[in-house]
């Protein structure tokens, strides 16, 4: 079972992913203002939530993980590079999320923020923020790193089958799918640039501060809720 949920005040896209016999599920970025939705698909279908993953430390909206572990009991996890302490799961390059019968894999993609990971499962893409659909995340706060994106997404995500269907946490334009194939052919930040044409471009976006990056920061770092303890 596959669902994608959209977020219209922060342009946040998430994913619900279950095992159809064991009914376990995972969710992808939750947004604390959109947990009755989750909630009502997964009592509609008997889910049994098991983690709350997310693809960095959101600066834009506040993760519903931590809300989430309350309801449900499900993990937060979080990469150890975000400086979340609060997660339950600190996850690292080449990790592997189990439920049911399903796996999700870890790769690592720095750049966006110093924690930014993306998450491989079956033939789809998690991408958060390192690969958007024709684009990517910014690389000007939280220990952004506009070299080490470029290195992430041509040298991790370009190398994946380029059927791979790329699935980004947040899109602008109303679009919900890409591939690699397609990022790798017409992506105007990525297609035929090389190293220092991706860093000379992006180091001259100057692009707004983000209007909740001041209080989604901090919260993000505590899973959304100030009072969440290890599990």
């Amino acid at each position: 079972m596959f669902r994608q949920f959209y977020d219209e005040a922060s342009s946040t896209l998430t994913y619900l992913l279950a095992d159809a016999n064991s009914r376990q599920a995972v969710l992808i970025d939750p947004v604390t203002e959109n947990i009755d939705d989750y909630l009502g698909i997964i009592n509609q279908h008997g889910l049994a939530l098991l983690y709350s993953l997310e693809t960095h430390v959101h600066a834009d909206h506040i993760t519903g993980g931590g809300k989430l572990k309350n309801i449900t009991q499900a993990k937060t996890a979080v990469s150890t590079a975000c400086g979340a302490d609060t997660a339950d799961i600190q996850l690292n390059d080449g990790d592997v999320i189990t439920f049911g019968e399903e796996s999700i894999r870890v790769i690592a993609t720095p750049g966006h923020t110093a924690g930014s990971v993306s998450f491989l499962w079956r033939d789809r893409l998690f991408t958060g923020d390192s690969l958007l659909i024709n684009g990517c995340g910014r690389t000007d706060f939280q220990s952004g790193d506009a070299g080490k994106l470029y290195d992430a997404i041509t040298k991790r995500l370009f190398t994946l089958p380029g059927e791979t269907l790329v699935y980004p946490g947040h899109d602008y334009n109303g679009r919900r799918v890409s591939s690699i194939a397609q990022e790798k052919g017409i992506n105007p930040r990525l297609a035929n640039k090389t190293r220092d044409e991706f860093i000379e471009l992006m180091a001259n976006l100057n692009l707004p501060k983000p209007k909740m990056i001041d209080i989604a920061v901090p919260a993000n770092r505590k899973c959304g809720v100030p009072d969440v303890q290890h599990g």
